[in-house]
């Protein structure tokens, strides 16, 4: 999403999104004479409206299980259907008075309601022409394109991955199965981390095979620090992709568990039965010197960062593929073999990558 500010050094308003790797940002309009708190409330406002648009890209229509009147899909296509109401609040003549059914409908009405306040008519128009680029770039994305202003999608997460962004990883990982600078800023993450778990498969079989251990064995031991749960998303990748699940039929449910988790609910309650379980078994075995109740265990609800689960689960994918390389060498040490093995092993299993 864009997030809008003020510079008060140059008393311009200025959007920021980002990259991959950093933000860049731009000037919307130079302020003259407006006063600095209407100033604050449009960029808050203009961020909000952005945050809602960039919500129908990352939670589209058709990955709701209901579209009957009164469901999540219908209420998500009709936020979507308001994009074409967007532009006409913004440069209507007056704001109050029109009905305002979605939340994209009265973030518009909020922000032309500052417009009118600040009754600036270059402010407007240079307004009214971001919030279009804006648009027009949340669209772009949508179809798969995420060059110039869509490509701050490159940061978001979406319920839902384009095949064409798929392949397109799928392509960036077999030049450089570790994964380089374009898989962060040229592609979705949510499909770049189905490409990933797809070469992260592929690299732990050949290590498999070389080390003459099992599977599991070589995905245990890709602990990261700091991250205790990592490990957990790569099993339940392998052995779901060994059983012969297609990448993106494993992925997509941990992305999007994670996605309604940051909402503020848990989709489903088996998963949670499962992890409540294991964490009364935990405090049953444990030392009681440790003074271990169910009311002080931390439990958690997923084994990704909620607040960017794609981007989480790629790096953890990718260090997963490092982690399979580190054991590789100790027993050959040409990187190019390991890389060879892997593209081999991938391309025999392409098919479970869509």
């Amino acid at each position: 999403m864009t997030r809008y500010a003020i510079d008060r050094a140059r008393n311009t308003l200025t959007a920021q999104w980002s990259t991959g790797i950093g933000d860049t940002a731009t000037i919307v309009a130079r302020l003259v004479g407006e006063q600095l708190h209407d100033a604050h409330q449009l960029a808050a406002e203009l961020t909000q409206l952005s945050q809602l648009c960039w919500r129908s890209y990352t939670h589209p229509a058709s990955t709701a299980e209901q579209h009957g009147p009164h469901s999540l899909g219908r209420q998500r296509q009709l936020e979507r259907d308001a994009f074409d109401k967007v532009l006409p609040t913004l440069i209507a003549a007056r704001a109050d008075g029109q009905p305002a059914v979605t939340k994209i409908e009265q973030a518009a009405l909020a922000v032309a309601r500052t417009l009118r306040k600040l009754d600036t008519c270059e402010l407007t128009t240079s307004v009214t022409t971001d919030v279009g680029a804006e648009l027009a770039a949340v669209e772009q994305a949508e179809r798969g394109d995420l060059a110039e202003r869509a490509q701050q999608a490159v940061a978001l997460s979406r319920e839902d991955a384009s095949p064409l962004q798929i392949s397109q990883a799928d392509r960036l990982l077999y030049d450089d199965p570790f994964g380089g600078q374009a898989l962060f800023t040229e592609v979705d993450p949510t499909a770049a981390a189905i490409a990933a778990a797809h070469w992260f498969h592929a690299a732990v079989t050949v290590t498999a095979q070389r080390t003459n251990r099992h599977p599991i064995q070589v995905v245990g031991s890709a602990e990261q620090a700091g991250k205790p749960l990592a490990i957990e998303s790569l099993i339940d990748i392998a052995t779901a992709i060994s059983a012969g699940t297609r990448a993106r039929h494993v992925v997509m449910p941990l992305i999007r568990n994670a996605l309604h988790i940051a909402d503020g609910y848990v989709h489903g309650i088996l998963d949670l039965q499962h992890r409540i379980a294991t964490a009364q078994e935990f405090v049953h075995t444990a030392d009681p010197e440790l003074g271990l109740t169910p009311d002080t265990i931390p439990l958690p609800l997923t084994s990704l960062n909620p607040t960017r689960p794609a981007p989480d689960l790629l790096d953890n994918l990718l260090h997963g593929i490092h982690t399979c390389w580190q054991l590789y060498q100790h027993h050959s040490d040409a990187r190019q073999e390991f890389v060879d093995a892997t593209r081999e092993e991938a391309a025999v299993r392409s098919e479970r990558l869509l």
